[in-house]
């Protein structure tokens, strides 16, 4: 990731700003305050603005003054029970606001997350940057043949090679095309006085999905942490985990205890149906249980035996 002179400029003019306040702050969260926090080749993740922290949840399920309980044990007891039980209201009370530059195909990803507040970079404003998303040969695979919206193979050698100068090729070729259009390069220039280029909202239509987008992207604790649960896990496209893994990070220096907690009973944990409740009091009691006779699909039974690692024991 390179930032421009201009951005690394704006960046230590943000982080010089020493504002006073009376509401609770974060030393390990303001300690990466603007600071754009690489992702994949030219994306970034910066934390631009939050409020609330661990206490603020304790507050709002005790609906009380202050900073909360006085024992930090008692505060985490508390979270604990809430994230254990599903009582999510209390998370609702802390927001936080990304600054995130992510490929379009991702963003489009991104944004079916629908409980968020989300402010685009506009390319019927502006000349989005001649940024594109290439992946590494690690992580050029081939599609699934188990999983119709996942990965397989790694793709290797000479086929490797040609896709990734097919992205690069035509990434160029568009963007080319884009400024041919526009009558304008990214850094505003024209290329030719004699020419009227077409409107901004036109032209984009011609870039690639690998192009690099900008968003503000603001949300609360709770919706953040469902966002997490799905784009951190190892099944996500690699591309986004990448952004969930930073965005994870910041979660643990803004509200340390909430972030054990979810760890714990979001991450770590598992859900179990009712059914497969049954299946683990039989195990447990000794007795005999198959798949047939366990009202499972073969998908269902499979899950519950990874989830508890009992594939081995029972079949």
């Amino acid at each position: 990731m390179k930032l421009t002179k201009e951005q690394l400029e704006d960046i230590r003019d943000q982080q010089k700003q020493n504002n006073q306040t009376k509401r609770v702050t974060v030393p390990a969260l303001e300690s990466i305050l603007y600071e754009a926090l690489p992702a994949l080749d030219h994306g970034f993740v910066r934390v631009i603005d939050y409020m609330g922290d661990d206490t603020s949840i304790v507050q709002s399920a005790r609906v009380s003054y202050g900073k909360g309980t006085k024992k930090v044990s008692t505060d985490e007891g508390l979270i604990k029970y809430l994230m254990r039980h599903w009582h999510s209201t209390p998370f609702e009370m802390c927001e936080i606001k990304y600054h995130i530059k992510l490929p379009i195909f991702i963003a489009r990803q991104w944004i079916r997350h629908r409980t968020a507040n989300v402010n685009e970079y506009s390319a019927r404003y502006s000349i989005l940057d001649k940024e594109f998303y290439l992946p590494t040969e690690e992580n050029l695979a081939a599609q699934s043949k188990s999983n119709r919206q996942g990965r397989g193979d790694v793709l290797e050698g000479n086929q490797a090679k040609e896709v990734l100068e097919l992205l690069k090729n035509d990434a160029e070729r568009t963007y080319n095309n884009y400024e041919t259009m526009l009558n304008e390069r990214f850094d505003g220039s024209t290329i030719n006085e004699n020419k009227k280029g077409l409107a901004r909202e036109l032209a984009r239509m011609n870039l690639t999905l690998n192009t690099y987008t900008q968003w503000y992207w603001k949300t609360d604790l709770l919706n953040l942490m469902n966002f997490l649960r799905l784009r951190a896990d190892s099944h996500a496209q690699y591309e986004i985990r990448v952004y969930a893994d930073i965005m994870l990070d910041s979660v643990k220096k803004w509200v340390p205890i909430t972030y054990d907690a979810f760890m714990d009973y979001r991450v770590g944990g598992t859900e179990v149906s009712a059914k497969g409740k049954l299946i683990l009091q039989k195990i447990i009691k000794g007795q005999d249980v198959s798949p047939e006779d366990s009202d499972l699909s073969k998908r269902e039974w499979n899950e519950l035996m990874e989830a508890f690692d009992l594939k081995d024991k029972i079949l």
